[in-house]
C-alpha cells in the first residue's frame, strides 16, 4: 500500500533512509537468491551421470549461501568447505532469518549451524594464513573430482582474500604486503585483481583448471561493477581477460614497481616474457563444463531501493549503479547533485539512489572506509543546507576496517562538528572519517548483513 507524502515525512529522515536501504539488502539476500536455483541443480545432478556434489563457499556471504543448499540439498552433498570474513573471534555460521516485511531490522540474518560445512573464518581485504589454509584444503578436495562429481561453488564478494594461494616462488607475507600496497594506493579493484590474479595458484580460472574435469556451477554474488566474471572475487571458474603485462602495468602505474616485494616483480616479469604459463583465457578446454551464473547484484539492490522509496511516496532516481573514483570527490558531485535538485523543488520529496564502489588513496594514518568518507565530503558541501540527507553505506554491513557500515549526514553534520571544536578538514586529509562520526554520533552500524553487492548511497531531498 502506497502511504500518502504528508504521513512519511513526519517520519525521521534517517528512518526512512534506513527503510529504503534495508530494502535494497532484503532484494539481494544470498539465501533466497542461491534458493532459486536448487532445483536447477537438484536436476542436473539427477538426470546427468553424477555421484557427487562438492559444495565450495567463499566470500563474506559464504555462510547463507552454504546454508541455502545445506536445506535444499543437503541429501546429495557430498563434502562442503565455507570460508567467510572473520569478525577477529569465534564465530557461529551465520544465515539469514525469515523476516517478513519488516525491513528496519538491524540484524538481516540469525545463527544456525552447518551441518554439511566445514567454516573456515579468515581475514578480509588482507588475505592471512587461515584464509591459506583454508584454500589448501579446498585444492586438495577438487583435485580429487572427476567427470562424475559436480563443484558448486558460491562465490560472493570479498572472495580474492578469502580463497588465497600464492603461486609457487611467493609467501604470504609478500602477497600481504602487495595486497597492502595496492589497497593504500587506491588502486580500483579491477586493478588490484589483475595483480592478484596473476600470483595464484586459484584466481584466474585457475580454480576450474584444478577441478577440471568436473563439472563446475558457480553462482555469483556481484559485487564489482559491470558484473565482470573475471573481476569477482578474482575470476576463480571463470576465463581471464587480463595478462601478467596487464599485472606489471597496474604496478608501474602506481609507482610499486621499486617498493614491491621482489619475488612478486620476478614473477610477473617472467610471465610476461612467456617463461611462466598465462592463466587460462576464454575458449581453454576447461571451461567446456563450467556455468558461471550472477545471482544478485547492485542494481538489483538499487531497483528495489527505489520502488521502496516511490512506495513511500517519494519521487525516486536512480542516479548511477556504476559510482566509481576517489570517494571525497564523488561525495562533492553526489553533493552537487543534491543542491541543484534542493533549489529546484518540486511538490514531492525526492530519494537520489545511486551505487558502486568508490576508492581511497591513504594519505593519512586515520581509521575510516570509502563511504564514511564520501559522507564527509557531502556534508561540508552541504553545509547549513536544510532538507538534505544522505545515507552511505557497504552493503556488507562493513566500510573499511571498522565496525561501521558507512554514515548518515545532513546539512547539520558540519556546523554541529565545529561547534564540538572538530575541523572536518583534518579528519579527511587525515583519512579518520570513523572517528570524526563517531564524535558526532553519525555512524551508521548495521552489523554482518550477510550479503555484498558494493555500496548504496540514498539521498533524501525534501520538497
Amino acid at each position: 500500500m502506497k502511504i500518502e507524502y504528508n504521513t512519511i515525512m513526519e517520519r525521521d529522515r534517517n528512518d526512512l533512509a534506513t527503510e529504503i536501504f534495508y530494502a535494497a539488502l532484503k532484494a539481494v539476500d544470498p539465501y533466497n537468491a542461491v534458493r532459486l536455483y536448487t532445483d536447477k541443480i537438484r536436476s542436473i545432478y539427477q538426470g546427468g551421470d553424477f555421484n557427487r556434489l562438492i559444495v565450495i563457499a567463499f566470500g563474506k556471504a559464504a555462510c547463507p549461501m552454504a546454508k541455502a543448499v545445506e536445506d535444499e540439498l543437503g541429501d546429495l552433498i557430498d563434502t562442503g568447505i565455507a570460508i567467510t570474513k572473520s569478525s577477529g573471534k569465534e564465530e557461529t555460521p551465520l544465515h539469514p532469518s525469515t523476516r517478513g516485511e519488516d525491513t528496519n531490522s538491524p540484524c538481516l540474518f540469525t545463527p544456525s549451524p552447518l551441518h554439511h560445512f566445514t567454516l573456515f573464518n579468515a581475514n578480509h581485504p588482507v588475505p592471512d594464513e587461515k584464509g591459506l589454509k583454508a584454500t589448501d584444503e579446498v585444492i586438495k578436495l577438487i583435485k580429487g573430482a572427476d567427470e562424475k562429481a559436480i563443484v558448486l561453488c558460491l562465490i560472493s564478494g570479498g572472495g580474492s582474500a578469502l580463497l588465497v594461494s600464492p603461486c609457487e616462488g611467493i609467501t604470504l607475507s609478500e602477497k600481504q604486503e602487495i595486497t597492502e600496497l595496492l589497497l593504500k594506493a587506491g588502486a580500483d579493484i579491477y586493478e588490484l585483481n589483475t595483480v592478484r590474479k596473476h600470483i595464484s595458484k586459484v584466481k584466474g580460472g585457475r580454480l576450474a583448471e584444478i577441478a577440471y574435469p568436473a563439472r563446475i556451477i558457480s553462482l555469483i554474488l556481484s559485487d564489482v561493477i559491470g558484473d565482470r566474471l573475471d573481476v569477482i572475487a578474482s575470476g576463480p571458474t571463470a576465463p581471464d581477460r587480463t595478462t601478467f603485462r596487464d599485472a606489471l602495468m597496474v604496478l608501474d602505474k602506481y609507482g610499486l614497481i621499486d617498493i614491491a616485494p621482489e619475488n612478486v616483480i620476478k614473477l610477473l616479469q617472467k610471465g610476461a616474457e612467456g617463461l611462466i604459463k598465462e592463466t587460462p583465457k576464454d575458449g581453454d578446454l576447461i571451461f567446456k563444463n563450467v556455468d558461471n551464473i550472477i545471482i544478485a547484484s547492485n542494481r538489483k539492490a538499487l531497483e528495489a531501493a527505489k520502488a521502496r522509496a516511490e512506495g513511500l511516496g517519494f519521487n525516486a532516481e536512480i542516479i548511477s549503479s556504476e559510482i566509481t573514483g576517489e570517494a571525497r570527490e564523488v561525495g562533492k558531485w553526489l553533493a552537487d547533485i543534491a543542491r541543484a535538485k534542493c533549489s529546484n523543488r518540486s511538490n514531492r520529496s525526492t530519494c537520489l539512489i545511486s551505487g558502486g564502489e568508490t576508492t581511497v588513496t591513504v594519505k593519512g594514518n586515520g581509521k575510516g572506509g570509502r563511504n564514511m568518507e564520501l559522507a564527509i565530503a557531502f556534508a561540508m558541501e552541504i553545509e547549513g543546507i536544510k532538507g538534505i540527507t544522505l545515507l552511505s553505506a557497504g552493503t556488507d554491513g562493513t566500510d573499511g576496517p571498522t565496525d561501521a557500515a558507512g554514515a548518515i549526514v545532513d546539512g547539520e553534520t558540519i556546523k554541529k562538528a565545529r561547534a564540538m571544536g572538530l575541523n572536518p578538514e583534518e579528519y579527511l586529509d587525515n583519512n579518520d572519517s570513523y572517528n570524526f562520526f563517531k564524535k558526532t554520533d553519525e555512524l551508521y552500524i548495521t552489523g554482518p548483513t550477510g550479503t555484498n553487492v558494493m555500496d548504496i548511497q540514498i539521498v533524501i531531498i525534501e520538497k
